[in-house]
C-alpha cells in the first residue's frame, strides 16, 4: 500500500468533538502539522470526515 501526506490547514477551534478527535487520531495538533500515514481505508475514512480541515497528497 502507498502512503499519503496529511497536513492540517485549518483550526479545530469551534468544531464538533468528533472532528477534533479525528485530528488527534491522525496525530495532528496544530495548523501546519504534517503526518505521513499509510493509505488504508480506515485512514481514508478519517480524512473524508474532515476534508475542510486537511490537505492530502499522495507520496511515493
Amino acid at each position: 500500500m502507498g502512503k499519503i501526506e496529511v497536513t492540517q490547514i485549518r483550526s479545530a477551534i469551534g468544531r464538533e468533538s468528533n472532528q477534533r478527535n479525528t485530528l488527534r487520531s491522525l496525530g495532528l495538533k496544530r495548523i501546519g502539522d504534517v503526518k505521513v500515514v499509510e493509505d488504508r481505508p480506515e485512514i481514508r475514512g478519517m480524512v473524508n470526515t474532515i476534508p475542510h480541515l486537511l490537505s492530502v497528497k499522495e507520496v511515493d
